[in-house]
């Protein structure tokens, strides 16, 4: 019988004092501002990253990807992804769903929603049915603004 495992992710970027895009989820939101961070600043793909990597017993994003990396400043949150899913994959495991609550109050996610789905489902190498993204507003309880805060779950399968 196959091995399942489960991670917990949560990452979350203040909005960046520079003009840059703001991607989420692999999925850039023209007009709205981007996100701080050494790389895209997307706490979607972050957060998931986290998740795949702890259900993996991989460590964490900081360990694989530092900050203090000049090779990974600007990366992508999808390539990020896609990095990880491979570590992922190396060690043995596969991905096979994923759950994602985003904490803003801006942008909308919704209207986005299945666009989100479908570029982590690329990335995971899994159907779009098994990515849940939802979001929630933080109610004037800390992520004030811009900022964009993300808590994701994922499940892994090996051998």
């Amino acid at each position: 019988m196959a091995e399942v495992r489960v991670g917990l992710g949560f990452d979350v970027h203040p909005p960046a004092e520079e003009p840059r895009p703001l991607s989420l989820g692999g999925v850039r939101f023209e007009g709205e501002p981007g996100l701080a961070g050494h790389s895209d600043g997307d706490a979607v793909c972050h957060a998931l990253a986290d998740a795949l990597l702890g259900a993996a017993g991989l460590g964490d994003i900081g360990q694989h990807f530092p900050e203090d990396d000049p090779l990974i400043a600007g990366i992508a949150g999808l390539e990020l992804l896609s990095k990880t899913v491979s570590l992922v994959r190396t060690s043995g495991f596969v991905p096979s769903s994923a759950d994602l609550t985003v904490i803003a109050e801006r942008p909308a996610i919704s209207p986005r929603r299945d666009e989100i789905r479908r570029s982590l489902a690329a990335a995971l190498g899994i159907e779009p049915g098994r990515v849940s993204v939802k979001a929630t507003r933080p109610e004037g309880l800390g992520l004030s603004g811009d900022g964009v805060g993300c808590i994701a779950v994922a499940l892994l399968s090996g051998s």
